[in-house]
């Protein structure tokens, strides 16, 4: 049920409803056994880690490996009733946020072209208040993280421990994979994601799938696509001919032309019997227990992929529900497995790739998609710099590899110190250049009159 549009009676008796605490006896049930499963999992993960690190010789996450597009923008809160007043939404603010749309298992390389669920990562900046503690806990920003469906088939750590357990030992084998999965009572929970209908990212409903603090409440939320070029995008379903990375190069597309716009969604929890907080397998009715509206998040038009801030975000960002609010903590066995698990896959990740994680505290610290940019930028230099070549006319049919590397050269004949980064190389029309793939990209230091 949407109620983004609901009158005023509606907010009135949704208002009215009695909305569960989050700190009831009964919320949360910690099993006797939970930590060795949960110790148990850490240790499966690295197993995943390092068994694409041989494949790949680069060391991913265990889940969300394969990055889709990542872009900036910014999370309208708006001015929520009383009951909806929790957390970061008690008030009308705006915040810059960076986003990751990903394809949810381990492995970077999965064709585009098999069902399989995805993902949507979210670090919001200038966040203020108490936060949980972790080694980012005074860092000004919240993570919040979706995934596709709405429920979690790895339910709680038990079932994740076996479920992870039967995918790397059949993992390449799927018939015997499936007669595994057929022998257990949560058979259609653990199949129903290689049914999942592949459609364009940007039309796709994306869920907690497990509970959160909110406020003084317990609550799951989604992200709802409601721009109206959004909402079209739904029909538009991956064909076989359509390449392994369509996925990405539709939000590209996508991206370039359009603004994109989703409404951030909560759905609180009234009845532990229906809405379980320790298993995520079973989805919140939203006929008896509606989605209700707190916030908009907007994104410009901008390039979806860039190869810099893929590479720093793969490498040394980390999203972690437990990065953020006290009043947004996570809560049930399927979220403190993740409190353990995350650093562990994180750790493995900057000891096999050499990188430190970095905890960024503005969006100043994030990079840009800039490369595109150097062209008009060095033009402007060609105008100052008397030594430099002149490329203005050649601007729109000049790869931009060819200027880079003829201004690198004219920077080190003239003294300059240069200091270089690897960018990605784009044509005049954003598209990516095949021929280059990858070059460095210079830094000088001018020399002060």
């Amino acid at each position: 049920m949407d109620i983004s549009n609901r009158d005023v009676d509606d907010e009135a008796k949704l208002a009215d409803r009695k909305y569960i605490r989050w700190d009831a006896e009964g919320v949360e049930k910690i099993p006797e056994d939970e930590e060795e499963d949960i110790k148990a999992v850490a240790e499966m993960i690295n197993a995943i880690q390092k068994a694409q690190w041989n494949s790949h010789r680069h060391c991913y996450t265990g889940t969300h490996a394969r990055t889709q597009g990542l872009v900036k923008g910014k999370l309208i809160v708006h001015d929520n009733p009383a009951h909806l007043k929790q957390s970061l939404f008690d008030h009308p603010a705006e915040y810059p946020v960076v986003c990751r749309y990903s394809s949810e298992p381990g492995d970077p390389g999965l064709d585009d072209r098999i069902p399989q669920p995805r993902g949507f990562a979210m670090k919001v900046f200038n966040v203020h208040g108490e936060m949980l503690p972790s080694p980012a806990s005074d860092i000004p920003t919240q993570d919040i993280e979706f995934n596709s469906t709405p429920a979690l088939d790895l339910a709680n750590a038990k079932t994740t421990r076996e479920i992870i357990d039967l995918r790397i030992k059949y993992g390449n084998n799927q018939p015997e994979l499936y007669k595994q999965l057929e022998a257990r009572k949560d058979t259609e929970l653990q199949k129903y994601r290689d049914t999942v209908r592949n459609t364009h990212l940007e039309s796709t409903r994306q869920y907690s799938q497990t509970a959160y603090r909110f406020g003084d409440y317990v609550a799951k939320y989604c992200l709802v696509p409601s721009g109206e070029t959004q909402k079209k995008l739904y029909e538009e379903t991956v064909k076989p001919a359509d390449g392994s990375d369509i996925l990405s190069r539709w939000l590209q597309n996508f991206h370039r032309e359009h603004d994109a716009e989703y409404l951030l969604q909560f759905q609180l929890c009234e009845k532990l019997e229906d809405q379980p907080v320790e298993y995520a397998g079973k989805v919140w009715d939203p006929e008896k227990y509606p989605w209700q509206t707190v916030a908009t998040l907007v994104v410009p038009k901008q390039d979806s992929f860039d190869w810099e801030l893929k590479n720093f975000w793969e490498d040394q960002i980390r999203v972690d529900p437990w990065h953020g609010l006290k009043s947004l903590q996570p809560m049930g066995s399927p979220n403190r497995l993740r409190k353990v698990v995350y650093p562990a896959s994180s750790a493995l990740r900057r000891k096999m790739n050499a990188k430190p994680e970095i905890n960024v505290k503005s969006m100043n610290e994030i990079p840009s998609a800039s490369f595109a940019l150097l062209l008009p930028m060095c033009l402007i230099l060609c105008d100052t710099m008397p030594f430099l070549p002149n490329l203005s006319s050649l601007a729109p049919s000049f790869h931009s590899n060819v200027l880079a590397l003829t201004l690198k050269t004219h920077f080190l004949q003239h003294g300059l110190e240069v200091k270089s980064r690897p960018c990605p190389i784009h044509n005049h029309d954003g598209s990516r250049d095949k021929l280059f793939g990858i070059l460095h990209t210079v830094e000088i230091d001018l020399p002060c009159e």
